[in-house]
This record gives structure tokens, sequence and C-alpha cells, in this order.
């Protein structure tokens, strides 16, 4: 397989104007002086998808209209939202010893004059073998502050620039009685998706049977919107969207989306589950350094 850019947001559709999608200008912010035009500060992007089968014949078409920035800063918006999320994933939970911290070291280890050695006070000195850390990491939180809107703005616009490379399949969880990976790659391969190159999945709901059927596969990821996520969308080379994907992206993500009290409980509730497992993962490295 030829090799290829696994994050191709910049060479996307979104900056080249073709037939397949129409874009209609629906906010404006006009200034008062007279010298500064019309700008258009968020468009909606339409696209038709074609609609696959589990067989992978095509039984109708969906509709894709998500808000999205203009070309200006479409870039800006994107790149923000990617580097925010790679800067939250970071733990910050590296940290070393200095030479306040580290045992021993109470006694001069030898002394000061008549050795032949330079004058040493202490074991702990950074410059004997297991003594302190000079500069060395400690705990901090890396943590990046973005507008709620921006981030959603920045998923909407990575989503319809790929369109040309997006597909949306009826619901096929029913369609796996068992977990078997063959069937998987099969259903794949219907699709036209080659199980070499990678693949983002975003599904309403996931079933067991599906999930342990694809987790095998090292270049397939499974979306649900609760983990949707910047990154894995601009990594894959190919979107794969349920219809009831389709729906909520729409209604998340379309012009008409208005945040009430269920979203902002949803999306406490994942930021506090993933502190949690942070958490736990931090005691188990403390763990694993203690038995050492």
């Amino acid at each position: 397989m030829a090799a290829s850019s696994s994050i191709s947001f910049f060479s996307s559709s979104i900056f080249i104007s073709t037939p397949t999608t129409s874009s209609r200008l629906n906010c404006f912010s006009k200034s008062h002086n007279s010298k500064f035009p019309l700008r258009a500060s968020v468009r909606s992007e339409l696209a038709t998808l074609p609609v696959l089968s589990f067989e992978g014949t095509q039984v109708g078409t969906a509709t894709l209209d998500l808000k999205s920035a203009p070309a200006e800063t479409a870039r800006a918006v994107v790149h923000r939202g990617l580097t925010t999320d790679l800067t939250n994933r970071r733990r910050g939970t590296a940290s070393t010893l200095t030479r306040a911290e580290v045992r021993g070291g109470g006694k001069k280890p030898y002394g000061q004059k008549k050795t032949g050695h330079a004058r040493q006070g202490s074991r702990r000195t950074p410059l004997r073998p297991g003594g302190g850390v000079i500069f060395g990491p400690k705990p901090k939180d890396w943590s990046i502050k973005i507008n709620k809107k921006e981030k959603q703005l920045a998923i909407s616009t990575a989503i319809s620039s790929a369109f040309e490379n997006t597909i949306v399949i009826e619901d096929f969880d029913e369609k796996f009685e068992k977990p078997k990976t063959k069937e998987f790659i099969a259903m794949m391969k219907r699709l036209g998706l080659d199980p070499k190159e990678k693949s983002t999945f975003l599904m309403t709901e996931v079933s067991d049977n599906v999930k342990l059927s694809s987790r095998n596969i090292g270049t397939l990821k499974m979306l649900t919107p609760r983990t949707l996520n910047l990154f894995d969308i601009l990594d894959a080379e190919k979107l794969v969207f349920t219809k009831g994907a389709v729906e909520f992206l729409n209604e998340r993500y379309g012009f008409d989306y208005v945040e009430d009290e269920e979203d902002e409980y949803e999306e406490e509730e994942a930021e506090a589950e993933e502190e949690v497992n942070s958490d736990e993962g931090t005691e188990a490295e403390g763990n694993s350094d203690s038995t050492e």
C-alpha cells in the first residue's frame, strides 16, 4: 500500500469547490462602518451521501448538513481543536526526586581533604548515581480550555471536509449474532473499505458482538457520540456513519442545534469519567513502582 498522510484535512474538500456539495451562508456579521463589508462567520456544508446495506448495495441517500467554518478560518479552527485535544490527553504525572527528596545522604561520604577526589558533602548530590535530579519534571496540569462552540465547530468542519471519503450504512448490530472478526472484515470489503487502511465508524450504540468482532482490527476505530473526537476523524482515510449517527450529527452540529440541560449533564459526566480513568491509571503506576 502506498504511503499516505494520515491526517489529510488540509488537503480536503472543504477548500476546493466541487459540484457535489452546496454551501449556504446562513450567518452574517455586519459592521456599522460602511467601509467593512459583510463577513460570513459560519456556513452550512450540505452533502448527499449514499446509504449502503449490510450486503454493500445502495438502498438510498442521506443528507449531511453541518456547520462549517469559512475557508479562510477553517484551518485555524480545526488546528486549535486538534492541538487542544492532544494537549489535554497529557496526564502530567511524570515526577522526579530532587536532592532534598532522595533518601539517605545524612553523612558526609568521605573526608574533605587528602582523598584525591572532589569534595562531597552528601550522597544525594546530582553528581552521583542515585542522587537527585536537577530541573526534572514534576506533576503538571497540561489542560487547555477551549470554548464549547469552537470545539463543536472544529468537529463539524472536519466531518464536512471529509464527505468525499464518507459513506452511510444501515444499522447492522443485529447482523452479528456472535463475535466474528472474519465476518466484519468481509462486511468492510463489501462496503469498499480496505482493512489495511484507517477507517472510523460512528454509531449511536455499539453492541457487544460488534465491539468484539472489530477490536482485533488495528486500523479500525469504533466511536459513539460519547467518544467522538477530532483526532480520530482527521486520522481516518474513510468515515462510516450509520443512519442514526447521521441524524445525531445533523441534530447536534447543525444550525438548529440548541443546547439543553441534558447535553450539559452528559458532557460533565463524560469529563468526570475521564478524570476517574486517569486517576486509576496514576494509582496503578504508583503501585507498580512501589512493587519494583
